[in-house]
């Protein structure tokens, strides 16, 4: 059974099935999505878009909550949820990399819908002597120990100044918390994450004040280095930012959280309608949150993001013409290297099968940039 859109969704609907050959589009009357825990920002807006959907289409949706990466994947891939509201496990899954870098898992294809817009730079005490990144050189900086979401990032930041881990101190605390705060307790000069976390509000206050190096758009030598590491980011403005003065903006990166994600089998026609409600009932949850305005498809539907977009969402995007020729180039190459690193697994599980799970990972994560490099 389908819920259908309401009339004036339902003749737009019919006049593109005339002149597009495209199917009636209709969402269904349940959905199962996964997110991060609750509380967390992914599980409020989940949670907003959610409403927003049974209120315009009467589409009930269950929201199955997660604190672990695995934990959202699973219901996805085993086809209990249709689509997950993930973080950067969707790349990690799809290169096989970190956790996913096991016998049991590897690269796997996914596909995205959409993805909001999420800033992050090197952020800094004020009395650190840390202006650009290169400054971090022979710095502390604050990691989270089993959280490789928060440092690869700041391992690609480094980058966009030359620098690599070997640069800096690297500096490991137990929790995302205390990463955060460790700054206040000088007991980290600096650390990656997005503007808005609480921690940085105190930082800001306390005697050492906050300072966001920049990663400005036009440094091409500094985006390249950024990208080798982590090729899911782009330049950002950001003007809201704990200790930023009004009118002031902060030259970031952005990365897509949380990115709606859903498998490579998920039917063009149901992305299509997905994406297509997202759209539609945009002017119902974008004051759910203080970010949540950054899900207007211009901004969330476009490249570049974790991994490829799904073929329904691109075909929505086309027809409301925000999907253009370079956007179709970056989703075919990062197909391209997606298809690469799957099909490099077979043969590389077979015959590594009786390593340990270390040396497994270890060595996968060697062939893995092989053959990244090889595409470059």
């Amino acid at each position: 059974m389908k819920t259908r859109f309401k009339l004036g969704a339902a003749v737009g609907g019919l006049m593109a099935l005339c002149g597009a050959g495209v199917s009636a589009q209709e969402l269904p009357n349940t959905m199962v999505w996964t997110s991060y825990d609750v509380g967390s920002a992914g599980y409020a807006e989940a949670s907003a878009i959610a409403d927003a959907f049974g209120k315009e289409f009467g589409t009930r949706v269950r929201i199955q909550p997660s604190g672990s990466g695995i934990g959202r994947l699973q219901p996805l891939l085993q086809g209990r949820a249709d689509y997950a509201f993930l973080a950067t496990e969707a790349f990690f899954l799809s290169e096989g990399a970190f956790d996913f870098a096991t016998p049991e898992w590897g690269p796997r294809e996914l596909r995205a819908v959409a993805g909001r817009p999420a800033g992050i730079t090197l952020i800094a005490a004020g009395d650190a002597g840390i202006e650009t990144v290169a400054d971090a050189r022979g710095k502390r900086i604050a990691f989270v120990a089993g959280n490789p979401s928060v440092n690869v990032k700041c391992e690609a930041i480094l980058a966009f100044g030359g620098l690599t881990l070997d640069d800096v101190e690297v500096v490991t605390f137990p929790t995302y918390a205390s990463a955060m705060s460790s700054m206040t307790r000088n007991e980290s000069d600096a650390t990656c994450t997005t503007p808005t976390t609480s921690q940085l509000y105190e930082l800001a206050e306390s005697p050492r004040g906050i300072h966001y190096a920049p990663l400005e758009a036009d440094n091409a030598e500094g985006w390249e280095g950024l990208l080798k590491v982590l090729p899911i980011m782009g330049p950002s403005d950001e003007d809201v930012a704990a200790g930023l003065e009004e009118g002031e903006i902060a030259k970031m990166a952005a990365y897509r959280y949380p990115v709606i994600t859903t498998t490579v089998e998920k039917s063009a026609d149901d992305v299509y309608a997905f994406i297509k409600a997202l759209d539609e009932t945009y002017d119902l949850y974008k004051d759910g949150t203080a970010t949540m305005t950054r899900w207007t498809l211009e901004k969330s539907g476009k490249p570049a993001i974790d991994v490829p977009f799904h073929e329904g969402a691109v075909r929505y995007l086309k027809e409301k013409g925000i999907w253009t020729e370079e956007d179709d180039a970056w989703n075919e190459k990062r197909t391209q290297r997606m298809n690469a690193l799957v099909e490099a697994w077979g043969s590389f599980k077979s015959e590594n099968e009786g390593l340990s799970e270390e040396d497994f990972a270890e060595a996968w994560m060697a062939r893995r940039a092989e053959i990244v490099a090889g595409l470059n």
